[in-house]
């Protein structure tokens, strides 16, 4: 029996770049994303695997639990978790909206904690599986006119290191992916395009493939890219304050 990969904001960018690298490996896929049209195409482009796509809004009240209700009905499990549904805002933080802030906070944090916690308990079943959540360069540093965004993903790096140590030992391992400017829609649905940030991004495949592996080798945190890498590292070194002089001067446009 084929194992199976669930993979989230899986209709384009990371996702389907995930999608793509799984299909070539032969494992089966449940993917979630709220474009289903998008989702069903993406089905019939990869017919040398079992896809079941499952249209859903992750930042609605209890859209989780319904999830892993669906699943449990279809008689499916998860044995890999790609927790891929995020998104991004770039701007003052008092100018963004209150809303659409708050549910950055709940599809970047609420949504992948409480997609991590249904996995785990399927998976310390088996005594094995993974996980890979999807973090940021920005994990490392704050970041003007992107306070909020890096502050979610300050989380989910903080809470993935912590949680892959706890799990050591069950079978079960947890990786995250910190990638930097991507080409993916994640700048276009940010507003960063036009930003220092992003005037050399890596492409989303080079950035997945180098995840993907790390994700199978039980790698605990993966940078893609050398600069990023230098970058991450430099800013644990320098006072905090000139941490975010320096990424101010990224996050400006250009």
């Amino acid at each position: 029996m084929r194992e199976i990969a669930l993979i989230t904001g899986a209709s384009s960018g990371f996702g389907y770049e995930f999608v793509k690298l799984f299909a070539q490996d032969q494992y089966d896929m449940i993917l979630v994303a709220r474009n289903i049209d998008r989702l069903i195409e993406i089905k019939n482009e990869f017919k040398n695997v079992n896809i079941t796509v499952i249209q859903k809004d992750l930042t609605k009240p209890n859209a989780v639990k319904e999830l892993f209700s669906e699943i449990k009905n279809k008689n499916l499990s998860v044995d890999i978790l790609v927790n891929n549904a995020g998104f991004g805002l770039f701007g003052q933080f008092d100018k963004l909206s209150a809303e659409a802030q708050s549910n950055m906070i709940t599809l970047n944090i609420s949504v992948l904690t409480e997609l991590s916690h249904h996995a785990i308990q399927e998976m310390k079943l088996k005594n094995r599986g993974k996980i890979i959540n999807i973090a940021s360069l920005g994990s490392f540093q704050p970041a003007p006119m992107m306070a909020v965004y890096c502050a979610t993903k300050a989380y989910v790096l903080s809470f993935s290191e912590a949680l892959a140590k706890e799990l050591k030992g069950s079978g079960i391992t947890v990786t995250t992916l910190c990638p930097g400017a991507s080409k993916t829609n994640f700048g276009k649905v940010a507003s960063v395009e036009n930003t220092r940030m992003f005037k050399n991004p890596m492409s989303a495949s080079s950035v997945v493939k180098i995840g993907y592996r790390a994700m199978h080798k039980g790698s605990r945190v993966v940078i893609p890219g050398i600069l990023n890498k230098a970058m991450a590292y430099t800013s644990k070194f320098l006072p905090r304050k000139l941490v975010v002089h320096m990424i101010g001067s990224f996050t400006k446009e250009i």
